[in-house]
């Protein structure tokens, strides 16, 4: 027979702590039990996204950029928003998590041929380390337009498993066949975007 216990509230004796469980079990929530206030977890997360997070390059530019150092801002146009509890930093182009677990990583550009191409090839790259020294790129998105003032829009994305913070980061970069092929940008909306979500633990 299953065991019930039934109290109104639990308070603990001492320490900042509650403990319920040990390592290995699953807790189970059933029905539509709402949770108030701020819950937080050092194990599995309870559901939902620990981490949703979302960048855009302000500035356009021309040529190849790999990695994308600069010109880098968090979404803040009215409407949009990210979860403020735990989000990634950004230093020069170099995205750092803010904790392990396994992340999908979706970078979405456009690019514009100007007058004169008579084709525009662009490529969208992700690089990650793992020792926080050399990068590889593990993802790429191709495509190609043509004639001028042709426009071109990519996406690419990969799944991430950050295992350690320190040393697992992500940076993403554009290449450029035709040099003069610009890279769309802006701070009102995003004509460009890096998207961060923290799907599980790793």
């Amino acid at each position: 027979m299953v065991s019930q216990l039934k109290v109104n509230e639990i308070i603990k004796q001492s320490g900042s702590s509650i403990g319920i469980g040990e390592s290995g079990d699953t807790i189970n929530i059933t029905g539509n039990t709402a949770i108030t206030g701020t819950l937080s977890s050092t194990g599995t997360s309870f559901g939902g996204l620990e981490v949703a997070d979302q960048f855009r390059v302000n500035a356009t530019f021309t040529g190849d950029a790999d990695p994308i150092t600069s010109n880098w801002e968090r979404i803040d146009t009215a409407g949009q928003g990210t979860i403020t509890s735990s989000q990634m930093s950004e230093s020069s182009g170099i995205f750092t998590f803010p904790s392990t677990g396994i992340y999908l990583v979706r970078f979405i550009g456009g690019a514009r041929a100007y007058s004169g191409n008579t084709e525009t090839q662009y490529e969208l790259l992700i690089n990650v380390t793992t020792n926080n020294s050399s990068y590889a790129c593990i993802a790429e998105s191709h495509q190609a337009g043509s004639g001028s003032n042709s426009d071109l829009n990519l996406v690419v994305e990969s799944l991430i498993d950050v295992t350690d913070v320190a040393n697992v980061k992500v940076s993403v970069g554009v290449d450029a066949v035709q040099s003069n092929s610009m890279f769309l940008a802006g701070s009102a909306k995003n004509d460009n975007s890096l998207t961060f979500l923290k799907l599980g633990a790793t």
